[in-house]
């Protein structure tokens, strides 16, 4: 049926258990690492990062005002001191939290400098990434309590990115770089990789570190695993009408029948093409999730292997504008969370918009104006930063 335009799908409660086992059973599609890893190659590629400067030193928009905010910002502060802990303690929501706002923010400091280096050829960037890196290799040894899990994926997806502009474009050399890949085979690839069976966003979050982790490190067998679980996870966390009357499910969490998927859904029986997981949770966990799912993409297109015109694509693009079209300000029908949304989705968009509407030419009328409206796009805090400056229309 059809209810303000959206073609809804409603749900029998209960539904017939053959069609749940069939949705929690599909495997997805075989997924292989690269014969030779490309560097950088997290997330952003070389001619990205290239177009992006191209772009700023030009003074062209929004490259150059996204630029400025970057550089404006605490991240690229030149007297930043590095506050690492031997053990990062972080419970639910960061409480309490030992160690857990220092680590993210030295991690997505020392991305930001990566980039104010490659656009500026100013060494005193780069220097700055690497005296961060260093800080927290030679300290860190583990996280601890509740949020231990996600805490390692936030970070851990950071570090990557910084550390491959830096090894593959500073040519001022970096002594401890074989210290700092250890630090992220021994502390961080080991937690993420294993997965969660929490919320989508931690598993989401996790592979994004453990598929970046491994790239870094060019560990084929790591980013094979990552990869096969981002697949079952993804298909997990955004409904397609097309998965059937519920959505898929991850095995391991024994979501068996149609009241356990409804729970774990936030209580919504109403499935919908581009509903997420958290969208009746809220929009900013929502948010984490659709976005460790584009930088999962766009590494693995830069990788070789280009997800974004499988079912992983098409659950980003629908997951996009669903929860934009929202976002923008249409009012909640009675029956997506009774009505009442919590929103917040964060500057996530650019890159999933920027691969499925400006690369494969995908009409996105609400992700489009959502994204513009958030021009230039800042940092989340936790692992989400500049991607107006490093995706914005960007063709690389």
């Amino acid at each position: 049926m059809h209810e303000n335009g959206v073609t809804v799908r409603r749900t029998a409660l209960p539904a017939v258990v053959a069609s749940l086992l069939l949705g929690a059973l599909a495997a997805p599609a075989a997924h292989s690492a690269p014969t030779a890893f490309v560097h950088p190659g997290v997330t952003v590629s070389k001619g990205q990062l290239d177009f992006a400067r191209d772009k700023v030193l030009a003074g062209a928009q929004p490259w150059k005002g996204a630029y400025d905010r970057m550089l404006a910002s605490k991240y690229a502060d030149l007297n930043r001191t590095p506050k690492p802990r031997a053990t990062v303690e972080c419970g639910s929501y960061s409480n309490p939290d030992y160690g857990c706002t220092d680590e993210r923010e030295d991690a997505i400091a020392a991305y930001t400098d990566a980039l104010a280096w490659y656009i500026t050829r100013d060494t005193r960037y780069a220097q700055k990434a690497i005296q961060i890196m260093d800080a927290w290799s030679g300290t860190i040894t583990s996280h601890t309590n509740s949020n231990a899990p996600l805490q390692t994926g936030w970070a851990g997806s950071s570090w990557p990115k910084a550390a491959e502009i830096i090894k593959y474009t500073y040519t001022g050399g970096w002594a401890n770089q074989g210290r700092f890949a250890t630090m992220l085979r021994n502390v961080y690839l080991p937690v993420v990789i294993k997965g969660s069976n929490s919320n989508g966003n931690w598993e989401l979050s996790m592979m994004e570190a453990a598929v970046g982790i491994s790239v870094f490190l060019e560990d084929k067998t790591s980013y094979d695993t990552a990869m096969a679980k981002f697949r079952t996870r993804a298909a997990a966390y955004v409904y397609l009408s097309s998965d059937g009357s519920v959505p898929k499910t991850v095995p391991s969490q024994h979501l068996d029948t149609t009241a356990k998927i409804v729970a774990y859904w936030q209580g919504q029986s109403t499935f919908v093409t581009g509903l997420t997981q958290e969208t009746c949770r809220d929009f900013v966990h929502t948010g984490y999730g659709i976005s460790a799912i584009s930088h999962i993409a766009e590494t693995s297109r830069i990788q070789g292997q280009d997800l974004y015109g499988t079912d992983v694509g098409e659950r980003l693009r629908q997951a996009l504008g669903f929860q934009s079209k929202y976002q923008l300000g249409t009012a909640a029908p009675s029956w997506l969370c009774g009505g009442s949304l919590k929103l917040g989705l964060g500057p996530v968009t650019e890159v999933g918009y920027n691969a499925l509407h400006n690369r494969l030419g995908i009409a996105m009328t609400n992700t489009q104006a959502l994204t513009l409206n958030n021009r230039p796009a800042g940092s989340n805090n936790l692992f989400v930063a500049w991607e107006t400056l490093t995706h914005g229309d960007n063709p690389g």
